[in-house]
């Protein structure tokens, strides 16, 4: 017969769970980095489609312009005059509910802001004296969009694109948190607050405030690294200073 040290000693596991565990016994921490997965994983592909989608509609509408132009505008501004949110929850209602599903409905609501920064920049690109030039000697339109006007705004999209990786984790947060985005038992930031954000009122509300700082924390990084991305690329403010 074991004594008491012995069997504490012996056959009991201590464990230190550093932001405690949820109701059910799962450790919050380990949920949280899932959940981060998750986030990263839509939002990276969310990005890939709306910019793909969005460069070549905006490279298109800015570089030929005339009724090409004004009938892919007429079709950004009815995409913008739709709220995100609501034009999400008709794709994901259609096409159910997934992971595979979310970075599509959120990529396919996200592109408009991508395709009016590209065609400004290609509206003010396409009468350059070298975009003139190569014209001259008889490039085709779409060898002067991918080699000569394309390389010359990369800066720009860039930074739209990492404001829409924040903006797509927000979305798919807030899709979760309704219950339309990552279904249990596979963890998000917004399915855990949805779990958690009753213990507010019963004094622990770290349970449900882990997973909105760290959604903070997130969304902020990502605005930071675009302001600088973009003062990076923005001459002309240096310049000035």
């Amino acid at each position: 017969q074991l004594s008491a040290e012995e069997i504490q000693k012996d056959l009991l596991t201590q464990r230190i769970y550093l932001f405690g565990t949820d109701i059910f016994g799962r450790s919050i921490f380990d949920r949280v980095i899932i959940g981060l997965r998750f986030s990263l994983i839509i939002g990276l592909l969310a990005v890939l489609i709306s910019i793909t989608i969005g460069l070549f509609i905006g490279m298109v509408a800015g570089y030929f312009g005339g009724w090409v132009d004004a009938l892919l505008n007429y079709l950004m501004n009815v995409f913008w005059s739709i709220p995100t949110l609501i034009l999400v929850f008709a794709i994901v209602l259609v096409t159910g509910r997934g992971i595979q599903n979310i970075f599509l409905a959120v990529g396919l609501t996200m592109w408009v802001d991508a395709a009016r920064l590209v065609r400004g920049q290609v509206i003010g690109l396409r009468n350059e004296k070298y975009i003139q030039s190569v014209k001259s000697f008889g490039m085709s339109s779409w060898r002067i969009i991918f080699r000569h006007i394309l390389p010359n705004m990369l800066g720009p999209l860039i930074v739209v694109s990492i404001a829409n990786f924040a903006s797509a984790i927000i979305i798919e947060s807030g899709l979760s948190y309704l219950g339309f985005g990552i279904q249990p038992p596979s963890p998000s930031l917004g399915s855990m607050l949805a779990e958690n954000y009753g213990f507010i009122l019963s004094g622990k509300p770290m349970l449900a405030l882990i997973p909105v700082l760290i959604l903070l924390l997130l969304v902020l990084s990502f605005n930071l690294v675009g302001n600088g991305i973009r003062d990076i690329f923005d001459v002309k403010s240096e310049v000035l200073t």
